[in-house]
């Protein structure tokens, strides 16, 4: 069978041919036909991660989509470049039977592959950690991310009734209007915490009751400055930067949560019961992120542009395409 394979970390991944996945007791045998490259999958391929230098030859994909033996459609998450194994952007792979997930009938694989864990992690942020509860409202920062397009439109599923998304570039703030933000805030033209605060609040009505993170650095020191009193900022990531200039005037007068997340504290159920729920409202057309499908032959390119920030979209590798 093809495959993408990391021959060396550091570098794209080639398309090769490797042996048929070898089945295994309590393992699966899945046909894939959708495969995202995220930014985890580039990080543990660099060999410079806190999992360490995965053992090459791999392949690599933290997640997929594809058909079992019988025509089932499903979603599965992989350890590839974290753990030994390989990966979902091969034509073929053999998963845990307990990890797979069985998508409702009608789901689109590529637009399932594309929301995949990142629309898991703003779901379960959004209402598990940072318990929104309708009628509140919310910041959404780094709003033209898959993250935070995700959490735009999930916000509104879950009741919020204003929701800010805060963005970098042009093309991002066209992106969060489109996908139902009331307020857009640019990001781009500031390093200054006090100035971007009085932005954010200059866009929303009223103190904010909770903020979707996933970028730190700057913009979460500015959106906590909005919070009402007890208020929550939710972390799980840090696109703009390691470390916040979080002032202990602001958390203590405003007696504030700061709350982070990881998708690793969900248990494989958890996850299952998030992706079926997500992949329903994507059935519905509530649920849309942007993203460009290319063949598997085309992997290199598309890599290295994830890589070097150039993948504007989420990619999403085609190894088998449906009914093929």
């Amino acid at each position: 069978m093809r495959a993408a394979t990391i021959i060396q970390c550091g570098q794209p991944p080639v398309v090769v041919e490797r042996p048929e996945p070898a089945p295994g007791e309590g393992t699966v045998t899945v046909t894939v036909t959708a495969a995202p490259i995220t930014p985890l999958d580039v990080l543990c391929a660099t060999g410079t991660s806190y999992f360490g230098a995965p053992a090459v030859p791999y392949v690599p994909g933290v997640q997929g989509v594809g058909t079992l033996d019988d025509g089932t459609a499903v979603w599965f998450p992989t350890d590839a470049g974290m753990r030994a194994g390989d990966g979902s952007m091969a034509e073929r792979v053999s998963v845990p039977a307990s990890t797979v997930v069985a998508l409702p009938d009608g789901a689109d694989h590529r637009l399932v592959a594309a929301l995949g864990l990142s629309a898991v992690a703003a779901w379960r942020a959004l209402t598990w950690r940072g318990e929104l509860r309708p009628g509140e409202q919310v910041i959404i920062l780094g709003g033209g991310g898959i993250v935070g397009q995700a959490a735009i439109q999930l916000a509104r599923l879950a009741g919020a009734r204003r929701v800010v998304a805060a963005c970098r570039s042009d093309a991002a703030r066209e992106r969060a209007h489109r996908l139902g933000a009331d307020a857009v805030v640019p990001l781009l033209d500031t390093d200054d915490v006090p100035t971007l605060a009085r932005r954010l609040q200059d866009a929303t009505d009223g103190p904010v009751d909770l903020v979707l993170d996933p970028l730190f650095g700057i913009p979460a020191a500015a959106a906590l400055r909005t919070l009402r009193p007890g208020g929550r900022l939710v972390n799980l990531g840090s696109a703009a930067g390691e470390v916040a200039p979080l002032d202990s005037a602001t958390l203590r007068s405003g007696s504030l949560r700061v709350l982070g997340y990881t998708n690793n504290e969900l248990s494989a159920a958890e996850k299952g019961a998030t992706m079926r729920y997500l992949a329903e409202h994507a059935i519905a057309g509530r649920l849309v992120v942007d993203h460009d499908p290319v063949p598997l032959d085309d992997i290199g390119a598309a890599w290295a542009a994830q890589a070097d920030g150039r993948a504007l979209r989420r990619t999403v590798i085609v190894p088998t395409r449906l009914g093929a």
